[in-house]
């Protein structure tokens, strides 16, 4: 039996992660989030399967990180095969740049430690919890869930001036990922960054005429990145194809401590 561990189930890529992977029966599947019951009862009216364990945890709360993992331990024996860092903070900043948001400099900064810390911070508090499991574990991967907008190059190829604190959050996620590597590669541990896509996850939550304004000329910037954009991705195709690829890394096969796209090539959309 293969188990992992998730964060971010509540809605979009992560719950679609435990849908897929509950399939299985073989699979036990841990998914972290704020709301438990919540949760628990969209899971069961969704997906109603035994094989899923849903466990209060937020992570940028390295105590309820360790009482997660002692849960997890108690379940699995000690061990555990896979964690995926999918939770994000992605807010209507990302509509916006630097220009918009200097108006208000205090905001600003809080905007980019809010993202630094769920998207960035909380993912190492993850790891460094969960990695004596991991340890003991038989696939022993931790995977975090990042973006092609960390890259400097799509930025640059089109000028996307957007999502400022979430493409630096996640920028520093991937050096993360590359340091958990070059702690655990020689234990065995593959440690590595996959962008999904664009996935319709519904972060950001459009309401106004203008956010929606807002939204089409970040999206004609992905256009001028990437011609055969099209729109956000579906969920199911995004996790089946990033799931893929956890299965097919290794850390001896060039993938330990990278980031790169579930599709392994670019552009990232």
């Amino acid at each position: 039996m293969s188990s992992w561990v998730i964060t971010g189930v509540s809605r979009g890529l992560g719950f679609e992660f435990v849908r897929q992977l509950s399939e299985s029966s073989s699979n036990i599947v841990f998914g972290l989030v704020r709301n438990k019951a919540a949760v628990e009862a969209k899971v069961a009216a969704e997906i109603g399967r035994e094989n899923i364990h849903i466990i209060q945890a937020d992570t940028t709360d390295p105590m309820e990180l360790e009482k997660a993992a002692q849960y997890v331990s108690e379940k699995t024996n000690g061990a555990v095969d896979y964690v995926i860092a999918n939770a994000a903070l992605q807010s209507k900043t990302a509509l916006v740049g630097f220009d918009t948001m200097s108006r208000d400099p205090k905001a600003l900064e809080q905007d980019v430690i809010d993202h630094l810390r769920v998207n960035t911070i909380g993912a190492v508090h993850l790891f460094n919890a969960f990695m004596p499991l991991i340890l003991k574990g038989r696939a022993k991967k931790v995977i975090a869930i990042s973006t092609g907008m960390s890259d400097p190059e799509m930025t640059l190829k089109a000028d996307i001036y957007q999502a400022t604190s979430y493409a630096m959050s996640k920028a520093a996620l991937n050096m993360a990922i590359a340091k958990f590597s070059a702690l655990y590669r020689e234990k065995g541990v593959l440690c590595m960054a996959i962008c999904p896509g664009a996935v319709d996850t519904g972060s950001l939550n459009i309401e106004t005429e203008g956010e929606g304004q807002l939204a089409m000329a970040m999206f004609g910037k992905f256009k001028e990145y990437s011609p055969t954009f099209q729109g956000p991705g579906k969920t199911d195709d995004s996790a089946r194809s990033v799931l893929a690829l956890v299965n097919k890394a290794t850390v001896d096969g060039g993938y330990a401590g990278i980031f790169l796209s579930h599709t392994e090539s670019k552009p990232y959309l």
